[in-house]
């Protein structure tokens, strides 16, 4: 197996779904370990059609890229209350692969 798998949390609005369950959404990401692919992704919205949505989102993307490109994917496709906490979680996930890669490398 060649990837790592990391987590990334945010906190939810007032008002949601899945706020009633979780109390952070979380975005969990499998990571091919030399070119930092989002091979999986998954998180913790509500409905099974919110989670498959931001995995479709999200793979394929390298993070050796930066997160720029996928942020601004969430923000200008997810339009759910939910969609700066996703941005949050995404870059926190982001912060944990740097954080992996400097003790890497």
């Amino acid at each position: 197996m060649n990837t790592v798998f990391i987590a990334g949390h945010a906190r939810l609005p007032s008002g949601m779904a899945a706020k009633s369950i979780y109390e952070t959404l979380t975005i969990t990401a499998e990571i091919d370990q030399k070119y930092g692919v989002i091979v999986a992704a998954n998180c913790t919205l509500a409905t099974e059609h919110g989670k498959s949505f931001i995995q479709h989102l999200l793979r394929g993307y390298s993070l050796q890229d930066g997160i720029e490109k996928p942020v601004d994917e969430i923000k200008s496709r997810y339009l759910g209350k939910a969609g700066n906490a996703l941005a949050s979680a995404l870059k926190d996930l982001y912060k944990q692969y740097k954080s992996y890669k400097q003790i890497d490398e």
